[in-house]
């Protein structure tokens, strides 16, 4: 999604300002309290900072005053406030952001260090944060993520091994459908245009109209990738991430110039042709889709491709028509290519930096805080609130996600009659630093897939039936790949073009505005990619890919 021109030429202007903001206001200037940590965080209507049960924990554990500058969940002006604060000069002592809403990318981080801005945290980690050593070593893909070629680390990512995330190019089905239909789970490309067939015209919801929705999706999460992976390896997850970058014989390629790719194209443009493709799927946010998984007069919508079954419909409805919605296994295409599409959970960057204005003791105070957040006990009462209001010790009888693990915790639904004494306990996504697989494995759920309290039972195993299926030697692991301060301005732009224009063209291709089975038109495509830049694109890619 491109910014509106006022708000690109805004952030340009103040990009600008940021080496002078550096250097016109030195460390610690203007500090009248000591003792006082500033910090800058996005903030939900639900949560207030300053009256926190959380906030006051900290404050009381660590024996420091928290001030908050806070910003929005919305990504988009998330990261121009921080920018702002950034180019003023006026920025705060930490930085404590939410990877999926907005944070520091691995060339900001190089950027702002190189201005003095940011401070390594290497000697601060290892005299202060015993907790961070251990994941570290716990998981050495988190220290090699954080870490930057010139061994410092600048800031913390949010470590997140979310198993449904991973493998977040999911298809679910109406069960219930296929089932009054006569039909099964389709396997292959072919089958499955045979069912999308059959929901747009054999009334499977028996209302006498033909309102039925074979196939939907939603702007956030590309209803392509799933498709695709029965042609080509396809990483894409959306919005979170658009490229299509990918290995061959440890070669980076892009995926969208194959061939493979237009083979791709024209199954889906031959499905949204004959009308199994809903129209919106490709214009619609995730609210337009749930009004549509949620039709008030009859369920329409036959299968759509989201990662989580709760940005389809609402969980828990009357009617019962959450619980036929199933998760569909790959799909094998015409030459017997079947894969899922993988990514890290965990998003390359950091959400935790400390800058220069925080004075030696603010440092440590910053330091030992994030710590917390890396022990079970600071993780569940930071994520989730106050013991026995918002989580509770399991019980008897309680299962584990995983159920190799002991349970640790059991989150309470909030009274929907009155939500208000569970509020405000928590930081909230602030704190999911050390979301491993034993933390987010040991949280209590219901056995019960179809229970709305155990919906994160229901990912985990519709994601086992994507598990082990990616191209592991196609794989290109962008969250290890550091592109060099030098070349960041020039890969952002040639990043940004190339993925706005495979994203634009696929769209134009599926839906007729361009003729994918057009030889001419798919030239003109390719031609467009090379007067993008895409080879010099590829080789900064795999420059730094190869350090």
């Amino acid at each position: 999604m491109l910014c509106p021109p006022r708000r690109v030429a805004m952030l340009a202007v103040l990009m600008t300002m940021l080496p002078l903001a550096a250097c016109s206001s030195g460390a610690n200037a203007g500090k009248s309290d000591p003792g006082t940590l500033t910090i800058f965080a996005p903030q939900d209507a639900a949560v207030d900072y300053k009256t926190n049960a959380f906030t006051k924990l900290m404050s009381e554990k660590f024996k420091v005053n928290l001030q908050f500058q806070t910003t929005t969940y919305d990504a988009g002006p998330a990261s121009e406030k921080r920018q702002i604060s950034l180019a003023s000069g006026d920025y705060p002592d930490v930085y404590l952001l939410v990877s999926w809403v907005d944070q520091f990318s691995q060339a900001e981080l190089l950027k702002f260090a190189k201005q003095g801005i940011i401070v390594p945290l290497n000697d601060l980690i290892a005299k202060y944060a015993p907790n961070i050593q251990k994941a570290f070593n716990d998981t050495p893909a988190f220290k090699t993520m954080a870490t930057a070629p010139d061994g410092k680390i600048y800031g913390l990512p949010q470590w997140n091994d979310c198993f449904h995330c991973s493998y977040s190019a999911k298809l679910w089905m109406n069960s219930a459908w296929l089932k009054k239909l006569g039909l099964k789970q389709p396997a292959t490309t072919d089958d499955l245009r045979a069912v999308l067939t059959a929901f747009k015209t054999k009334d499977p919801n028996g209302n006498g109209k033909a309102d039925e929705i074979p196939l939907s999706g939603n702007t956030a999460e590309t209803l392509l990738t799933y498709f695709m992976n029965a042609f080509l390896y396809d990483p894409q997850t959306g919005e979170a991430y658009p490229s299509t970058l990918a290995l061959n014989n440890g070669q980076v390629q892009l995926q969208a110039s194959q061939d493979k790719w237009r083979a791709g194209l024209k199954y889906i443009a031959s499905l949204y042709s004959d009308g199994l493709i809903d129209e919106g799927a490709f214009t619609q946010n995730y609210d337009a889709l749930k009004a549509k998984g949620d039709h008030a007069d009859a369920v329409i919508v036959g299968a759509a491709t989201t990662q989580n079954v709760g940005n389809l419909l609402t969980l828990g409805q009357k009617d019962g028509r959450d619980k036929n919605y199933d998760a569909m296994p790959p799909l094998r295409g015409p030459d017997g290519t079947s894969y899922a599409a993988y990514n890290l959970p965990s998003m390359p960057g950091a959400s935790f930096v400390i800058t220069n204005k925080a004075s030696e003791q603010e440092q440590i105070a910053a330091i030992k805080m994030i710590d917390y957040l890396f022990t079970d006990e600071g993780h569940v009462l930071g994520e989730f609130g106050k013991q026995g209001v918002n989580w509770v010790k399991p019980a008897s009888g309680d299962v584990a996600l995983d159920k190799d693990l002991t349970p640790l915790f059991k989150t309470l639904p909030a009274d929907p009659d009155n939500p208000a004494p569970t509020r405000n306990k928590s930081w909230g996504a602030l704190t999911q630093y050390n979301s491993n697989k034993k933390f987010r494995g040991a949280q209590v759920q219901p056995t019960d897939i179809y229970d709305t309290r155990g919906v994160e039972r229901r990912l985990f195993q519709a994601t086992e039936l994507y598990a082990g299926k990616e191209a592991k030697d196609q794989i290109y692991p962008y969250w290890n790949v550091w592109i060099g301060a030098d070349e960041a301005a020039e890969h952002a732009t040639l990043r940004t073009n190339i993925e706005n224009y495979v994203s634009q063209s696929s769209l134009e291709f599926v839906t007729g505005r361009r003729n994918i089975n057009d030889d001419v038109d798919w030239a003109a495509y390719l031609k467009g990619l090379d007067d993008l830049g895409l080879k010099r694109y590829l080789e900064i890619e795999q420059k730094a890919y190869q350090k």
